[in-house]
């Protein structure tokens, strides 16, 4: 993770992490923040995640798609309908997702938060634009 060493890809953007495991979620917060980004949340559940939409400022969001057994689609689909990239933080095998969904960056479990900010933001990890 601390290779990543573009701070411009996620310096002062506003990204919501949603993920109901405490320590992924709070090591996950601290690199996002070594890199720049303002963390929204963490969030450990879809009724804060929908809060947070309605109260604070998003760039771009983390999403465990499976959050205390319930899965967070509708709530990706809100993000969409917003324009809010997003990608999926995933523990389940992706022949579970909606078809709909098959074009969305899936990360095994927030592991290389470079890749991700590339993602999000349309950016390769270089800098270089896609």
């Amino acid at each position: 993770m601390e290779n990543f060493n573009d701070r411009g890809l996620l310096e002062g953007k506003h990204v919501l992490f949603v993920e109901d495991g405490y320590f992924l979620s709070d090591e996950t917060r601290k690199v996002l923040q070594r890199l720049g980004a303002v963390v929204v949340g963490p969030v450990s559940n879809l009724h804060d995640a929908y809060d947070v939409l309605e109260t604070r400022r998003v760039d771009a969001a983390i999403v465990d798609i499976e959050l205390d057994d319930e899965f967070a689609f509708s709530f990706t689909e809100e993000l969409e309908r917003r324009g809010i990239e997003f990608v999926f933080a995933i523990s389940c095998a992706p022949g579970t997702f909606p078809a709909h969904f098959s074009g969305f960056t899936l990360c095994e479990k927030l592991d290389e938060l470079g890749k991700i900010a590339a993602a999000l933001f349309g950016l390769q990890v270089d800098g270089t634009t896609n």
